[in-house]
């Protein structure tokens, strides 16, 4: 099998204690970054480790040497900066800052690379790399968050994203990245009334917004690797187990998201907020889906009767065939974490590859 496995994953992984003070220590001066380096480095393999033994055919670095799922990403390209975040918020205290546009975006060498090449030298099964999708330069902030000065017209500002991320993915591609994963809170948030109305607020246009993320995805993935797998994950926000939007998928956004060049779309549906399953009937004969159906904003253990009759009804709407599973999101899209243990977040894991097994006899 290619990429996606009927056992899957989204990428983020609890951080181990040790990791948790090894950062506060090089934070205040107490460790250097070759000393940080080599915790990160051993953490990173026990992580591969653990995800093998439990059967999984695709691993991640658990984004272990990242603050941010998004953040540590995008500062990277020339001409963003992060600031406090406006706008949305999420309902907890510490919200991360939020990327702004200051100048002309470029991506002036390689970014995560190192992370994955790491990866891959460590992994037996088939090493994944997540990255953030473009709409993350403009969702947050909208147009009062990207630089009048830079671009006068947002249409060039979409132009240089879309080179600058091609560019960023050529250098991963370049490493021997085989399965590239994009995350994309864009177009589940754009079927939340509230988030279109803030957005509209700030001067941006909601019903125009899946079509212009979708667009910038399909500009980032042209020309790439015939031997690249690229999947797009989408869900409603995730930070120490709270969330932002709330709200089921609607057909207009479906349409706009299923309209990107990818090979598999992570979609959530842990939860009451996400509605049914009914927006399966709107996916393209030839994408997969993997039905995010086991929560990672708690330690509660998924049944397997439970999971396999939710995959059952999805078989209304899609062949099992293009059908997958994982957890609905990451278990720590920032460094703080869900709340849920280790061991928790391991068994869910397991869980996934269990039921796997139940429904399609593979992992």
């Amino acid at each position: 099998m290619t990429p996606p496995f009927r056992a899957e994953h989204v990428g983020s992984l609890l951080r181990p204690r040790e990791l948790h003070e090894a950062r506060a220590r090089a934070r205040v001066g107490a460790m250097t970054t070759a000393g940080l380096r080599e915790v990160e480095d051993r953490c990173i393999r026990q992580a591969v480790a653990k995800q093998e033994s439990l059967g999984l055919r695709v691993v991640t670095d658990g984004e272990l040497r990242r603050d941010f799922w998004h953040l540590d990403f995008v500062r990277q390209l020339e001409g963003v900066a992060l600031a406090p975040v406006t706008g949305m918020v999420f309902q907890a205290e510490d919200v991360p800052p939020m990327p702004t546009v200051t100048s002309r975006l470029l991506c002036a060498g390689p970014i995560m690379v190192d992370h994955f090449t790491h990866l891959k030298s460590i992994a037996r099964a088939t090493p994944k790399l997540t990255i953030p999708a473009p709409a993350m330069l403009h969702l947050r902030g909208g147009r009062r968050a990207i630089s009048r000065q830079a671009y006068p017209d947002l249409a060039e500002f979409w132009a240089d994203a879309a080179a600058a991320y091609r560019t960023a993915i050529g250098h991963i591609a370049s490493a021997g990245c085989t399965y590239l994963q994009l995350d994309d809170v864009s177009f589940a948030y754009l079927c939340d009334p509230k988030v279109r109305e803030g957005l509209r607020a700030a001067g941006d246009d909601p019903t125009t917004l899946p079509s212009t993320y979708a667009e910038a995805i399909n500009g980032a993935l042209a020309g790439r690797p015939a031997g690249l797998t690229v999947a797009m994950h989408t869900c409603r926000g995730n930070f120490r187990s709270t969330w932002l939007a709330s709200s089921p998928y609607e057909d207009a956004v479906l349409e706009a998201m299923f309209s990107t060049d990818v090979a598999a779309y992570f979609m959530e549906w842990d939860s009451d907020r996400a509605g049914g399953l009914g927006p399966l009937r709107l996916l393209p004969r030839d994408k997969t889906v993997v039905l995010g159906l086991v929560t990672t904003k708690s330690g509660a253990l998924e049944s397997k009767d439970t999971l396999a009759r939710r995959i059952d009804e999805a078989t209304r709407y899609v062949p099992l065939d293009r059908l997958c599973l994982s957890p609905q999101c990451g278990f720590a899209s920032t460094h703080h974490g869900n709340t849920l243990t280790e061991d928790e977040q391991w068994r869910k894991l397991e869980r996934v590859v269990e039921v796997a097994h139940l429904v399609w006899g593979v992992k």
